[in-house]
């Protein structure tokens, strides 16, 4: 595996199934060292771990879960100490929930902010110093399109990626002295896999609300973080880029 990305090394949480798997199968496909993140499951890691190896490329696998600074900031030095540093990092990792907002409690309103916007702060607290002394870096962090057209039972699904949206605007601001860019990628309705806690896929997302009639795929996720990572995005900053066939136009 050989392309612009080479010598780059790319972080990407949750990458362990769906969009996460697709975004780190595309980052090491174009020469980026790609370090595999999952909460749990050490099983899918190691497979999206073993399919970047098999073809050419490097990875390697950490366990961690990304509200725990103690275990987040193991493994970006581990990372950064293996492979020489971190220039691209892709906050993936969220967990999505369809409870109604009256039958909503505290502790599960924490939990959804606490993977989403806590994640992000806590991986970009760990790493960023890596990018900064590499000179350069690109922060790309996945958000929704469901707090954009307003989703019912997943208030709190849309008030983490909001709050997403804005943290990588001000990072945007504040990180530019030190040529790292920060943007989201907010997808749409996508054909991945869904888990069972994340309940039937909410009926204002359908297929047939989409003008392009169809549900995205994972490849084209990964393909606009790939821009973004890459030298053609080095001059977009601040911004949210929508990938949701036309269910929501800016």
């Amino acid at each position: 595996m050989s392309g612009p990305l080479d010598g780059k090394v790319a972080l990407v949480t949750g990458a362990g199934k769906n969009i996460g798997r697709a975004i780190a199968l595309t980052l090491a496909r174009d020469g980026a060292a790609v370090v595999v993140n999952g909460r749990s499951d050490r099983a899918a890691v190691d497979a999206v771990v073993g399919e970047i190896t098999a073809a050419g490329g490097t990875a390697a696998g950490y366990v961690a879960d990304v509200t725990d600074p103690r275990a987040v900031a193991q493994m970006v030095e581990g990372a950064a100490g293996t492979m020489g540093g971190i220039d691209i990092l892709v906050s993936n990792a969220g967990l999505r929930r369809q409870t109604p907002f009256l039958e909503m409690g505290l502790a599960e309103w924490r939990e959804i902010m606490s993977v989403a916007l806590d994640g992000a702060f806590i991986l970009a607290r760990a790493a960023v110093p890596h990018m900064i002394a590499r000179g350069a870096g690109a922060f790309v962090a996945l958000s929704g399109v469901s707090n954009h057209v307003g989703t019912p039972n997943r208030c709190h699904v849309s008030a983490s990626k909001a709050g997403l949206e804005g943290l990588m605007r001000a990072l945007a601001i504040e990180l530019a002295p030190h040529r790292i860019t920060c943007n989201c990628v907010a997808p749409g309705a996508i054909d991945t896999v869904r888990g069972a806690s994340a309940g039937p896929l909410p009926g204002t997302l359908g297929a047939d609300t989409i003008p392009l009639r169809r549900k995205g795929t994972v490849d084209e996720i990964a393909a606009t973080v790939r821009f973004l990572a890459g030298p053609g995005g080095a001059y977009v900053t601040g911004q949210t880029i929508h990938v949701n066939g036309g269910a929501f136009l800016t």
